[in-house]
């Protein structure tokens, strides 16, 4: 993972040059804004000086309609700088939303173990928004204030030499102080990211466990655990209004005592005390002087701003420079048609260094046939399954399929043949048919339906008044844990996968709910090679081989008969729940 800052060239490459047409036009109209907004204080000086003296309503009326024609041009180059760059900048980070959320997708599971989901939420909706003040308005005021900044001072030279050179020392004061606070800002805003992801996920988990909270009565532990991140981030916050907050009063007090300098200077000069100024060409001054201050002053604020944004893509770039799980360069195998032969051959696998959980596991796993895995809770039996559907890849030893190592073979293609039962399956919010076509959303409604009644899913949505077309809730809290696996195992049917995994499909069901789904999963197990994990022994007498896993080893292999007959472990545990 890159730890790299994005610099603020990088960032101008990679987002402002692809549209550098769109950010010229932006310029131009900027530009244009600009030199109209300078009309005023130009037209200022001849009203005092030449118009009013003269008493010339001519002239006075050409002045007026200059000035207004300015003022149209300003509001009409306003309104197409926000038209162009701004929704230029809201499809650039609805672009960057997309990629962040394919990139994540991408990734393996080990990231998602290891990062809450609302933290990565937080990450594709959050932390790309800055890049608007990149390609938005921010970017273009900063160079067309710039601008603006420049030639003000070029006519207050004219104007006034020693007046200028009098205003210059405070506003690079201001500059310095500026510069250094924005160092200090960033880190600030990087931290600040991090903070609202950690608050963001949190929250998230709150809500989706708020029945586990309710139950325990746990309101007043969540709600001071929540405030203390809540806390965290107003101090973070706290900090950089402390940075802006310095720059704001520092602009304040040295613009200030330069304007107070200047009014006494130019008094000095109207009175003819060492030179000589006219009342018009003071204004003039004055108000050319605001034209470069002001666009300083907010040169400032879009810096911050810029600032907060090159901490986002800090954090975006962070991401996007992680190892993808389908890694091109080694996994250059392509598979099309398979036979469903797996075989893990001295297989061990890590999930820390020095802390092995699978120890030399080698076993084969024949096409059509099924594998059952048993053992005591940690044992390695999740592990093991998690290789076959290649969630982990070893740290020595090979997982093949039909003679292929596994770990070089590119996984779009390897999960198309593949379909994965848990016990607590994830449904979307939604209605039941858009969930069991989820893996196959152009399925035929034929197929639909052979899916339906393979899992009897009609046994329960029949009595249902919209049928398939019943709104389930999020994750399918309306439905009875036995219909939430019965729509699990029809979409599974539905994919007409060659390998199956089945993660305590059974468990914790009554008992009607489990005769349904042992006829269902009997339909998706026929020709296909499975894998089954399960705790109710009755589940899996069938199973052509049963390895009994205890502590990342294979203790006892066999059919259900043979494994009876050793009378070791898995006697032991039979006999036992039998019992119960």
């Amino acid at each position: 993972m890159s730890k790299k800052k994005v610099s603020f060239s990088w960032a101008i490459k990679e987002y402002v040059w692809p549209r550098k047409n769109i950010i010229f036009i932006g310029l131009g109209l900027i530009i244009l804004k600009s030199l109209a907004g300078l009309v005023l204080p130009y037209a200022s000086k001849s009203l005092l000086d030449v118009v009013v003296p003269s008493k010339d309503t001519a002239a006075l009326n050409q002045l007026l309609v200059f000035v207004g024609l300015a003022i149209l041009v300003q509001a009409v180059t306003s309104f197409a700088l926000t038209r162009v760059l701004s929704v230029e900048a809201q499809r650039l980070i609805s672009v960057l939303r997309a990629q962040v959320q394919r990139k994540l997708l991408t990734l393996p599971i080990s990231f998602f173990d290891n990062n809450k989901s609302g933290a990565l939420v937080s990450r594709v909706m959050t932390d790309v928004e800055g890049v608007r003040n990149l390609v938005g308005t921010g970017f273009v005021q900063l160079i067309g204030g710039s601008i603006t900044a420049i030639i003000s001072l070029v006519i207050l030279i004219k104007i006034n030499a020693m007046m200028t050179l009098f205003v210059l020392v405070p506003v690079a004061i201001f500059a310095v102080i500026a510069l250094k606070a924005f160092q200090y800002i960033r880190p600030i805003f990087r931290d600040r990211g991090k903070i609202q992801a950690d608050v963001t996920g949190r929250l998230t988990e709150t809500l989706n466990g708020v029945r586990v909270i309710k139950g325990f009565n746990a309101e007043e532990q969540e709600s001071k655990t929540f405030e203390a991140g809540v806390e965290r981030l107003f101090l973070n916050v706290k900090k950089s209004l402390t940075s802006t907050a310095l720059m704001t009063s520092s602009s304040t007090f040295l613009l200030g005592m330069a304007s107070a300098g200047i009014m006494g200077i130019g008094g000095y000069f109207m009175m003819g005390v060492g030179g000589e100024m006219t009342f018009g060409e003071f204004v003039s001054f004055t108000l050319f002087l605001g034209f470069m201050i002001a666009p300083i002053v907010q040169m400032s604020n879009i810096g911050s701003q810029l600032t907060e944004a090159l901490a986002g893509l800090d954090r975006t770039q962070e991401l996007m420079n992680m190892s993808e799980e389908d890694d091109p360069e080694t996994r250059k195998i392509t598979i099309n048609e398979i036979t469903g032969d797996i075989v893990f051959d001295d297989v061990s696998f890590s999930y820390e260094e020095s802390k092995e959980v699978l120890h030399n596991i080698s076993f084969e796993a024949k096409a059509g046939s099924v594998t059952a895995l048993v053992g005591s809770s940690g044992s390695g039996k999740s592990t093991i399954a998690s290789l076959a559907a290649t969630f982990l890849t070893p740290a020595s030893g090979v997982v093949s399929l039909d003679g292929v190592d596994l770990s070089k073979v590119n996984l779009s293609s390897y999960r198309s043949n593949l379909g994965v039962v848990l016990q607590d399956d994830f449904l979307y919010e939604g209605t039941i048919r858009e969930n069991i076509l989820f893996p196959r959303p152009d399925a035929t409604e034929a197929q639909l339906l052979a899916a339906v009644e393979g899992a009897y899913v009609n046994e329960f949505t029949d009595r249902f008044d919209d049928g398939l077309d019943t709104v389930i809730g999020e994750r399918g809290v309306k439905l009875s844990g036995g219909q939430r696996q019965r729509i699990s195992i029809a979409r599974a049917l539905l994919a007409d996968p060659k390998i199956i995994i089945l993660d305590e499909a059974t468990s914790n069901l009554d008992t009607e709910s489990e005769s349904y789904i042992q006829e269902s999963l009997s339909m998706l197990m026929k020709n296909r090679t499975t894998f089954v994990i399960a705790h109710r022994l009755s589940t899996i007498q069938q199973a052509d081989q049963i390895l009994v896993i205890e502590e990342g080893n294979i203790v006892e292999r066999g059919n259900h008969q043979e494994l009876l007959d050793a009378k070791g472990r898995y006697y032991k545990l039979y006999t036992y729940q039998s019992r119960i």
